[in-house]
């Protein structure tokens, strides 16, 4: 069992918190490559001894690439970007620190945060993907080398990392975690998410950032759970769809009430009209780097610019009116149930490194701007991780993290 980051943060020396990373570092990262900037210990304990008092107690925490920070390079996966020294932290970050956090490294991200794989892999399994984009913040709390790290999501790159290697992911409703400091991909999408090895730890860390409480009551058996297969569900494998039968089995074991929610059509157009949304803003987003630096992008990120280039702006704002029709039409679900769960992805982590992985099960949410949780605790027989998303409605964070508790005390009793 773990222990809870607050009792560690409040009861543990600080020279001791960073002495375990480094150890749990020098033990794994060669293999697993979650740092893309890693300085060397005498320059991480001056940044631990510059720490301020406060609830996260010295900590230390992995910032994905795709922030600023004020003390370590900050790149964005790109090459277009190496060595680039912001002159400041990116609010989220400035934040953690302000709290008592304090930044252990830069962790791996894919090429602006897009789908173009790092260097990273799965902890569990060398030969498999980590996911993305949030790859190296996903595998260096999986791998036991930092106890939480930051990551964002704009299709499904916290969730998907987060089920692919066995961890805690959450991302929160759209916008209650700043974003200023990030560099922007999707600016209707981009939301800053965490890493953590328990539902309650990434409640804790989120506090920090948002500046309000993320405790809730421990929902009863009152609960309501609506298993949601999604418009999507035919892309998840034979493991996925019998992960989510087995969860819906467990939660009603214990007394919970599960019913399968069906999503209408206008969900199925959402889904579609999140591709049309992102790649656009993507493809503005980099007009920069797309007019300067285009042969030093790659080949997999010049044709998602390509293709939002080619969206005119009554394509875009169509998608816009799609997505606000889904948002509407989900409120009347809330009514049936209070969280839905849901496939984190279409599988365990797929082989190799030339793909991230698919977010088919990520995208809705996404667009959507809902609190989703991955909980971990099921497996393949291979033992790869299978992770079951818990979705509440916008804004009610604190409760979806409390019901993402109950279904992580049915998953993973351990934690």
């Amino acid at each position: 069992m773990t222990i809870p980051l607050r009792t560690l943060a409040a009861e543990t020396d600080r020279e001791a918190l960073w002495d375990a990373a480094d150890a749990a570092v020098e033990a794994r990262e060669n293999d697993v490559l979650a740092f893309v900037n890693l300085e060397d210990r005498t320059a991480r304990r001056t940044r631990l001894r510059q720490t301020v008092d406060g609830p996260l107690g010295g900590l230390p925490f992995g910032v994905k690439d795709i922030f600023e920070t004020a003390d370590l390079p900050s790149a964005f996966g790109s090459p277009i970007y190496e060595g680039h020294r912001p002159a400041a932290d990116a609010v989220c970050v400035a934040l953690l620190r302000a709290a008592g956090g304090a930044v252990y490294g830069k962790t791996v991200t894919t090429e602006f945060a897009s789908f173009h794989p790092g260097p990273t892999r799965n902890p569990h399994n060398l030969d498999h993907s980590p996911g993305g984009s949030s790859s190296g913040s996903a595998a260096a709390v999986a791998a036991g080398m930092l106890p939480f790290a930051l990551g964002t999501q704009t299709g499904g790159s916290v969730i998907r990392p987060a089920a692919f290697c066995g961890v805690v992911g959450f991302k929160p409703t759209f916008n209650l975690i700043p974003t200023p400091g990030m560099k922007t991909f999707a600016w209707s999408l981009d939301t800053v998410g965490v890493f953590t090895h328990r539902v309650a730890d990434a409640a804790f860390v989120t506090e920090a950032m948002a500046g309000r409480s993320m405790a809730a009551p421990a929902p009863g058996k009152e609960l309501r759970i609506g298993r949601c297969k999604t418009p999507m569900f035919s892309e998840a494998d034979d493991d996925m769809a019998a992960g989510l039968d087995n969860a819906a089995s467990l939660l009603s074991s214990f007394g919970y009430a599960v019913s399968d929610i069906s999503l209408p059509e206008i969900f199925a157009k959402a889904h579609k009209a999140h591709d049309v949304l992102n790649d656009h803003e993507g493809a503005l987003s980099l007009s920069h780097e797309w007019h300067h630096h285009r042969d030093r992008i790659s080949p997999t990120l010049r044709d998602i610019i390509q293709s939002g280039l080619a969206y005119d702006a009554e394509t875009y704002d169509a998608a816009r009116q799609t997505m606000k029709a889904a948002r509407l039409a989900l409120m009347a679900v809330w009514n049936e149930v209070d969280v839905l769960v849901a496939p984190s992805a279409p599988g365990a982590a797929p082989l190799g490194q030339t793909t991230t992985g698919s977010s088919v099960f990520n995208r809705l949410w996404t667009a959507m701007g809902v609190p989703c949780v991955n909980v971990p605790g099921l497996s393949t027989d291979d033992g790869l991780p299978l992770g079951i998303q818990v979705i509440g409605p916008a804004l009610a964070d604190a409760k979806t993290l409390a019901a993402a508790a109950c279904v992580e005390t049915v998953l993973n009793p351990s934690n």
